[in-house]
């Protein structure tokens, strides 16, 4: 079985993490589902970590890929098939 390359740190009742789910599954694309409500202290760690509070956060192993609109942006431009591709 394949191993997914992408974490996406979700929140429940949010709109922009359900965009980003969507479009991982409409391209087929593996990922991993963690909420930050499952883990106290993680949204701490990851604004920790890249600056920011907001969700979804996307993460292509450890490189922080953004949110909705640069996973949106990627995957329009066609940069998302390459760092699929690569793995990173």
């Amino acid at each position: 079985m394949p191993v997914a390359l992408l974490t996406v740190y979700t929140g429940s009742f949010c709109g922009h993490c359900m965009r980003v789910l969507d479009l991982l599954q409409r391209r087929g694309i593996e990922y991993t589902e963690i909420s930050v409500e499952d883990s106290p202290g993680l949204r701490d760690e990851l604004a920790a970590k890249n600056g920011r509070r907001s969700l979804p956060q996307v993460y292509l192993g450890e490189r922080y890929i953004g949110g909705a609109e640069e996973l949106a942006a990627l995957d329009r431009s066609g940069e998302l098939d390459q760092l699929m591709a690569n793995g990173a």
